[in-house]
């Protein structure tokens, strides 16, 4: 046996792997019982979404996230989801391209392929949704309207936290780097 992600086991080589592996140690860290599980996300997503209009600046949007003290905004045009910005968009498309964020729209570095659940979702189900499509902030639509988001700290929260669900969580901060080192 080898060191891997979560001690001593196999050692992941692929992208998917990693993902799985990360999916498969979120559940049997949870802690969660069965019926924990089967929890609606509903239950935990923040009803209050912050959002901002597509053709704001990015640092409008910089502005409206430390007012906040958020890691993420809901991009919308005329009440419909169009994107989601994220801390990460802001420093890999705004600050480490040296872009002016003044001079820059949202709608330049949003995210525009939004992953959404819906309020019915179980825990397992949103967990499972946001790992295969490797993202952190679910936003949560009931029909066409926007009713919350729901993020891996808030899932976190709602299990309960022991030293592998921390180690799980603090891996889950740095997939972007995971997946940059299984594609170079």
């Amino acid at each position: 046996m080898q060191a891997g992600l979560y001690g001593v086991g196999k050692v992941c080589t692929s992208d998917a792997e990693t993902r799985a592996e990360i999916h498969n140690a979120f559940l049997r860290t949870s802690g969660l019982p069965k019926t924990g599980l089967m929890m609606k996300i509903e239950r935990l997503m923040v009803r209050k979404v912050v959002t901002l209009q597509m053709e704001a600046s990015a640092h409008e949007a910089v502005k409206l996230m430390n007012k906040n003290r958020i890691g993420c905004l809901v991009i919308v045009h005329k009440e419909e989801i169009v994107g989601i910005l994220t801390e990460r968009d802001l420093l890999e498309r705004v600050l480490e391209k040296c872009r002016n964020p003044k001079e820059i729209g949202v709608s330049e570095i949003m995210t525009s392929q939004v992953i959404v659940g819906t309020p019915d979702m179980e825990l397992v189900e949103a967990t499972r949704l946001m790992f295969r499509n490797k993202v952190k902030k679910l936003p949560i639509k009931h029909g066409n309207r926007l009713v919350g988001i729901v993020t891996l700290t808030d899932i976190a929260r709602a299990t309960r936290v022991d030293k592998d669900t921390l180690e799980l969580i603090e891996t889950l901060s740095h997939m972007h780097k995971i997946h940059a080192q299984g594609t170079s």
